[in-house]
């Protein structure tokens, strides 16, 4: 749970920036890493993001590029791009590198030869997604093959999947499958419906953690002068992945 700020205490609608919720705030799921996927193209941006990212007092950004099919990010060549950012940002901003897994054929194939970014800094839990509008074939198995690998399988953003309902959630969570916010979802930035979904799943206390999904500067000034009601910031998770 979120601990607001005196200055925020009274509010009905707490300002994130006001409440002190950036100040620490490891953020696990962003597009910043330029150039390799539809997130942040180039580096100018990737530095104004992170430099505004110091002033909100954020203290741990987890780099989460898109590895799929469609964008078949190797690992080395991520590995590259991220020394080219660690070189080229010498601010106060902890940055890791990791990725964002979609459930396809390609993730089967490095699965099977652990050849992996995972997130955490025990190296043990995959950040994974699926199509927004339909479940991977043997999604269930899917899972537990991860889990024979020695990861714990991480869900982004749960609230945008349209095939997902309140029976699937439960047995996701009964398979002890962590969840990731996307912080945008509460304040109707992907729909209605995502949100109305985010708000359900956030008051039922099925969030583990949480991240920004950030693909741009202009979500990034977004997401600091985002507001939410003082119910949902405290309902905000505070779980860390290995403590970190």
């Amino acid at each position: 749970m979120v601990i607001i700020t005196d200055m925020v205490m009274f509010k009905k609608i707490c300002s994130l920036k006001e409440s002190g919720f950036f100040d620490g705030f490891i953020d696990y799921h962003s597009h910043i890493l330029p150039g390799v996927d539809d997130g942040v193209q180039t580096m100018e941006e990737s530095l104004k993001i992170l430099s505004l990212y110091e002033q909100l007092g954020v203290k741990t950004v987890w780099l989460t590029p898109h590895i799929m099919e469609d964008i078949p990010n190797t690992t080395e060549h991520l590995r590259e791009r991220f020394e080219e950012l660690k070189i080229a940002y010498q601010g106060k901003v902890m940055l890791h590198l990791s990725s964002e897994n979609m459930l396809d054929n390609l993730f089967e194939e490095r699965l099977a030869k652990n050849d992996l970014l995972p997130i955490g800094t025990k190296g043990n839990h995959l950040l994974i997604e699926t199509s927004c509008h339909y479940p991977p074939i043997d999604l269930y198995g899917i899972l537990e093959r991860i889990k024979a690998k020695g990861y714990y399988p991480a869900l982004a953003h749960p609230e945008r999947y349209a095939y997902l309902g309140e029976k699937e959630y439960r047995t996701l969570k009964e398979k002890q499958i962590m969840f990731q916010l996307n912080l945008p979802s509460l304040t109707g930035v992907y729909g209605k419906c995502v949100k109305g979904k985010a708000v359900k799943l956030l008051k039922s206390g099925m969030y583990d953690f949480v991240g920004t999904d950030l693909h741009s500067f202009d979500i990034c000034r977004y997401l600091s002068g985002m507001s939410l009601f003082k119910s949902q910031l405290q309902s905000l998770p505070i779980t860390t992945i290995n403590n970190n």
